[in-house]
């Protein structure tokens, strides 16, 4: 999936950097320069400064940079399409798109949005003005919203009827939308006797939003009094996945990121309850358990996340959902101090400085199922505190660190009269067997083994699953390189060169291939050292990389994108030690955009060419 070169430059040219980062920073003209408080950043004094004849943005205190696509990417959490897509909307650019049949397919989705913005806007005013919703306004009154609630979340009201919202739009008809896009959008269905009928009725509705302020669905609420079920959402559909959206992540998603914190509810009514007690980053899933989806989600905005499930035993089992996922997302998970009973929108109304307070005083996430093992137990016996104190401990077994379990092993000794050694025991079994299997995050979450050289603290872009060292050694790219070189030279791209391995070893095996073409001669001049690597690679057996050359593709544009991250981190490195040229930053800014081209095009090959251009010396090119 990706844009043409062409119309992506045409974008950037079109643009106007310091109207797009206006409206999200406050920007003072210095000089030749624009300058303000650096969104990326807490700071008092600006250090973020803005070229817009370049087309760039820097700051010096973070040392975050790049060009109006990279500043709508890291600010909104968009990827480089979507990025792309939004500037040229605002330029008015027409797109063309690299893969056979995606610009339809984007037009197709744009007609399911349009479709969803007109029901958006049709049942918000049906809620607002239609004598049929008078039921529902008092409703809302009942709850605290009153009408600037209602706008601002564009709540809505479908009509008691079958096919009001389709008559209204037109579903079908020659001037209005068409029946497939209605059905597609979730908006409605054909029924047993051939008509168009609508999906939603007698029901309050929340629009649902991407992160981007598109609708995508809607959840229904039916009133007090009414009939079938409490709730029901939109199915699933090109544009609505309930394991992946989630309620009011639109309008909280800078404060999420400002924060570094989010709060996740179960409800609609939740959201909107801590918005009005002036807590603003919660978000809600939409009708479904929290997934996976939904934290790999999450965790591109922020690093904690506070639980603020309803206080009652459903809502404190959901929470410990999160055991599976807090150690392999790297998350600081906590739990609200909700007072017993109670849910945050009704805290919200009752009481908002209680709610403020459970968010204030959340629990960590290891501390809040300790205390529920411990609060359910039976400790009055020595057998219930020997049982309570032992499922505790192997609860602290989870933990990676081993001085805080050892500091919660004697924390729970205290409490159930138990001896630490027993519960250390318990504990180091419980670490011996395993923890308990949990799903895999995504391959660009995934952490690798710490020999791997890949994995979230590196940076680095996780490589393809074959290796080329027949399993035994680390599924290193670089040595998948070499191994292609020693047994497949072709296959190698000319243009790479030794100066893209890192590793000394691999680097000096790649210069010893291409200056001695005869293998004979190369392992009589190598070191005993380097002559063993050869020998290895050579008896090694890759048949993935041997018989595929999209497989060989890969390696090669990840090993490229390897490279031009550790140039990306001597440039920047360059640009702490004083003011950065212009030079420097345009250099920055067009590295990073290849880069994010390469990541987003599944590392196609004439992504990596491109970026292997920038790579060259300015005299080589």
């Amino acid at each position: 999936m990706g844009i043409h070169d062409e119309d992506v430059a045409r974008v950037r040219e079109a643009t106007d950097i310091v109207a797009v980062i206006g409206e999200y920073v406050q920007l003072k003209r210095v000089g030749r320069r624009w300058q303000g408080l650096c969104p990326f950043h807490a700071e008092k004094t600006p250090s973020f400064s803005v070229n817009a004849e370049m087309g760039v943005y820097h700051c010096f205190g973070c040392k975050a940079s790049g060009d109006a696509i990279t500043f709508l990417r890291e600010v909104e959490q968009a990827d480089f399409v979507e990025a792309v897509e939004r500037l040229a909307g605002r330029s008015g650019i027409a797109l063309r798109y690299t893969a056979p049949g995606e610009g339809a397919d984007r037009q197709k989705r744009g007609k399911l949005t349009d479709a969803l913005e007109q029901a958006v806007e049709w049942y918000h005013q049906r809620l607002l003005t239609a004598p049929d919703a008078g039921h529902a306004r008092g409703y809302l009154r009942h709850r605290g919203f009153d009408g600037d609630v209602v706008r601002r979340y564009k709540l809505g009201w479908a009509p008691d009827d079958w096919d009001a919202l389709a008559a209204a739009l037109g579903a079908g008809g020659e001037k209005g939308i068409a029946s497939q896009v209605f059905s597609d959008a979730g908006l409605g269905f054909r029924n047993k006797s051939g008509r168009i009928q609508d999906s939603f009725r007698a029901r309050l509705l929340f629009p649902i939003f991407d992160p981007g302020g598109k609708p995508v669905g809607f959840g229904g609420r039916v009133l007090p009094g009414g009939e079938g079920p409490k709730y029901k959402n939109s199915v699933d559909n090109a544009v609505y996945r309930k394991s992946r959206v989630l309620y009011g992540l639109n309008w909280a998603k800078q404060d999420i990121v400002n924060a570094d914190e989010v709060i996740i509810c179960e409800g609609y009514t939740d959201v909107i309850g801590f918005a009005r007690a002036g807590i603003t980053r919660a978000v809600a899933t939409c009708g479904t358990a929290l997934t996976e989806d939904h934290v790999r989600v999450l965790r591109r905005f922020a690093s904690r996340m506070v639980l603020a499930f309803d206080a009652d035993a459903a809502g404190q089992t959901a929470a410990e959902r999160f055991s599976q996922w807090e150690h392999a997302f790297d998350l600081e998970v906590a739990v609200a101090d909700l007072p017993p009973g109670t849910d945050p929108g009704d805290l919200a109304q009752s009481d908002p400085q209680r709610l403020a307070a459970a968010v204030a005083g959340a629990v960590d996430f290891m501390d809040f199922r300790i205390n529920r093992v411990l609060g359910d137990a039976d400790l009055s016996t020595v057998k219930g505190q020997v049982r309570a104190g032992e499922r505790a401990s192997r609860l602290v077994a989870e933990h990676p660190n081993p001085e805080i379990r050892d500091k919660y092993l004697v924390e729970i000794s205290d409490r159930c009269s138990v001896s630490p050694d027993h519960l250390r025991g318990v504990a180091a079994d419980a670490r011996r067997r395993g923890p308990r299997r949990s799903p895999r995050p995504g391959a660009e979450d995934a952490p690798h083994p710490a020999d791997d050289g890949y994995g979230p603290e590196s940076g680095r872009a996780a490589p393809p699953a074959s290796g080329a060292g027949g399993g035994s050694a680390p599924n290193n790219v670089e040595r998948q390189v070499l191994w292609l070189a020693a047994n497949d030279p072709g296959a190698v791209w000319p243009e790479i060169g030794p100066e893209m391995f890192d590793h000394p070893l691999y680097r000096s095996g790649f210069e010893a291939l291409l200056e001695h073409p005869e293998m004979d001669a190369l392992l009589a001049e190598a070191d005993r050292r380097l002559a063993s690597l050869i020998r290895e690679l050579l008896v090694a057996e890759d048949k993935e990389l041997l018989a595929s050359s999209h497989s060989q593709e890969v390696v090669m544009a990840i090993l490229v994108y390897e490279s031009a991250q550790r140039e990306l981190t001597y440039l920047e490195r360059q640009a702490r030690t004083g003011i950065a040229d212009d030079d420097l930053l345009r250099r920055v800014s067009a590295l990073k955009t290849a880069m994010d081209k390469l990541r987003e095009s599944e590392w196609a090959p004439e992504q990596a060419r491109a970026l292997l251009e920038l790579l060259r010396p300015a005299t080589d090119r």
